[in-house]
């Protein structure tokens, strides 16, 4: 029996993206759904056991389970926690430090479904500098260039279903019925009003938390950036995800 075999939630949804691209907005959106549970970020990644004694190891081996499997009916557990308590069918977690590990879910997870939600590097990176000041820039910068860097290779593997942050500020409800004929859920347009519905504590370290993704609504977008204003370090990113025509 494969080991995935005894999942309590055989196929979860989750959202692979930078940080700072509107994921809180997508999930509070989706979260409004009757049958869609998206909590707020469980960085399930950071939820690691402990064998502290000989006997342990000896019981977990006998019954054929090493660490990283015992996580994953740990992390699994979790997220049926999480739809045992709405009562709702489909769980979608949307932490940004999944996108890092995006190959380990594929192997917890074979059957899991994906969105990948795209912002205007540019806007990221202004974001992520603005958002961590206490930061080195270079390291913010080194960050987001990683999570640019993953998101593209996890697209190029992994099947899914691609949204762009401008797109759903632009047209919520075009966005969110593809995102629900995706995973075969009718659209509802409660939705698109978020605010009508408890999300959880919108505090920093679990999501957005700012006055934006507090007035319950979809707030319209920044303008994109042009072409020049693009500095070289990210056009090789803004070509990738369709920002920037990649010159011959």
């Amino acid at each position: 029996m494969p080991k995935y075999a005894d999942r309590l939630v055989p196929s979860p949804v989750f959202i692979l993206s930078s940080i700072r691209s509107g994921s809180t907005l997508l999930r509070c959106i989706l979260d409004t759904h009757s049958k869609i549970r998206a909590p707020h970020e469980l960085h399930l990644a950071d939820l690691e056991i402990q064998l502290v004694s000989p006997y342990i190891e000896l019981a977990m081996q006998a019954s054929g389970l090493e660490k990283d499997e015992i996580e994953h009916l740990l992390w699994d557990r979790m997220l049926h926690r999480e739809l045992a308590l709405t009562g709702k069918d489909i769980v979608v977690d949307k932490t940004p430090g999944n996108l890092l590990l995006w190959r380990r879910l594929t192997t917890c997870w074979p059957q899991a479904q994906y969105i990948f939600l795209l912002r205007h590097p540019l806007h990221i990176l202004e974001s992520a500098l603005a958002g961590r000041p206490e930061q080195d820039p270079v390291q913010t910068q080194q960050l987001v260039t990683t999570y640019f860097e993953e998101l593209n290779e996890a697209r190029r593997v992994l099947d899914g279903i691609t949204v762009r942050y401008e797109d759903l500020t632009a047209d919520a409800e075009n966005v969110t019925r593809k995102i629900c004929a995706h995973l075969n859920v009718p659209w509802e347009p409660e939705m698109l009003n978020y605010g009508t519905a408890d999300h959880g504590p919108f505090v920093q370290g679990i999501g957005d938390f700012t006055e934006n993704i507090k007035s319950g609504v979809v707030q319209p977008g920044r303008n994109l950036p042009t072409d020049a204003d693009v500095p070289d370090s990210l056009v090789e990113a803004c070509q990738a995800f369709g920002y920037m025509k990649a010159h011959p």
